[in-house]
């Protein structure tokens, strides 16, 4: 027999229009019941759960049907745990909603289980935001690849002469040829004296062949665009709205802080970047410069620390927290020996927010860098991506664990560190076989 661990554990079956729910047996006399997934009857739920002493409950991450019940339970004081639906698999053959409540509860019951990671509320309310933000950035760039194919159908060559289409120069092209505009010679006066490309190359681009169906969709296109542009801007406000409400992760005070150094971080003209001061906010209220490390942004730090939060407690050691994210490899051990060594699933966001970071650094000429292209050399490009991606979440643990702002080292430092060290193995190797290393 297994030792009991949580005696007052419940198990939860989630579904889209029914909740199956297990109790201990000596509970109730019906410890399995179902409910239905409206408001109160979960809030009936949370008053049989509370009437049965139950303090605590697993249940699997089902969609997104978790979490309203996961809020009304946590509201009555009910500790909940999210579990990995692989964690929970049932035996084969045995698969219903009653018997999987039933094995979560059991499973739960002996300690089995272990809750899926889950920031603070802060952060929690962030996080929807920032997602939501990516979501209308994704439906936009949908309608941008529309308003190019309207104009590749018409044979107008903008992306020939123009790096980015919905740039100053792009966007007011699109607009007057929207408006009526048809002569190229008219147009080319809304060309930016910074295009590369010369006048005559414009002329040739913007005389096209312009018929009403595809003019009528470039229209649209272009509505929808402004529509998607109007809709980021309101999410932008109420995110800067909800980041000067969050409190600061640690009792410092703000006049301690030093002020930003601006110098280290060129603007990157991305039109994905936040409009208001995320790095500020960040800045304030994790008491580190997130941005100081090579590699990182404000788009890419905020959506970082959303999904990780500011309580780097929830991981014993660095080394749990690149495998919560996915970034460090698994070994199968089989008969004494590796079989297989690669990735698991982690935070996809996060990590994707690592791996995008540890791509901008395949030229940098910071030590990140550096790093970055010798291991291109060793093990590839794919696996030097993780290998940057990790070290980069190291950092970041490192610095909202201990609060120690970012060192940057140079490239050149970085070589020469790390010759330093070869040379220093070469010398112990030798002395190990009884040669000694004679400096010419």
């Amino acid at each position: 027999m297994l030792k009991i661990i949580h005696p007052n554990a419940a198990g939860i079956d989630v579904g889209a229009e029914e909740v199956y729910v297990c109790v201990p047996e000596d509970r109730d006399e019906r410890p399995i019941r179902r409910f239905g997934t409206y408001t109160p009857d979960i809030h009936a739920l949370a008053q049989w759960l509370l009437a049965c002493k139950v303090d605590t409950v697993a249940m699997e991450s089902t969609g997104v049907y978790w979490i309203p019940i996961y809020m009304i339970l946590t509201d009555h004081k009910i500790k909940v745990q999210v579990v990995n639906a692989r964690h929970a698999k049932n035996v084969p053959g045995r698969k219903s909603d009653v018997q999987d409540c039933q094995w979560l509860q059991e499973l739960h019951s002996v300690g089995f289980l272990r809750g899926s990671f889950r920031p603070d509320d802060d952060m929690v309310v962030l996080r929807s935001y920032l997602r939501h933000r990516d979501s209308l950035i994704e439906h936009r760039a949908a309608h941008i690849n529309h308003m190019q194919k309207a104009l590749i159908q018409m044979n107008v060559r903008l992306t020939e002469v123009l790096s980015d289409v919905t740039g100053l120069t792009g966007m007011a092209i699109m607009r007057a040829i929207a408006q009526g505009e048809r002569d190229a010679h008219k147009l080319l006066a809304h060309r930016s004296k910074r295009c590369r490309h010369s006048p005559e190359d414009f002329i040739k681009a913007l005389t096209a062949n312009y018929r009403a169906e595809h003019l009528f969709a470039l229209k649209q296109s272009l509505a929808l665009y402004d529509a998607y542009t109007d809709q980021i801007a309101q999410c932008d406000a109420e995110i800067e709205k909800h980041f000067s409400v969050i409190k600061p992760a640690h009792d410092h005070d703000q006049d301690d802080l030093p002020p930003l150094d601006s110098s280290r971080k060129s603007n990157t003209h991305s039109k994905n970047a936040p409009v208001y001061d995320a790095r500020g906010q960040m800045y304030r209220i994790t008491g580190v410069d997130l941005t100081d490390i090579d590699g990182l942004h404000a788009s890419t730090a905020q959506t970082i620390l959303s999904e990780i939060g500011t309580d780097m407690s929830k991981w014993p050691t660095v080394k749990h927290f690149a495998a919560w994210l996915g970034l460090a490899p698994r070994n199968d051990i089989t008969g004494g020996k590796v079989r297989r060594s690669r990735a698991l699933f982690g935070n996809s966001r996060a990590n994707q927010a690592f791996r995008m970071a540890a791509q901008s650094l395949t030229r940098s000429r910071s030590a990140l860098g550096a790093y970055c292209r010798r291991m291109r050399a060793r093990v590839g490009p794919e696996q030097a991506i993780v290998a940057t991606a990790h070290k980069l979440a190291r950092i970041v643990y490192h610095m909202l664990k201990h609060r120690q702002p970012f060192v940057a080292v140079s490239a050149a430092d970085y070589d020469k560190a790390q010759q330093d060290r070869e040379r220093k193995s070469v010398e112990r190797r030798a002395a190990k076989l009884g040669f000694r290393l004679v400096h010419v």
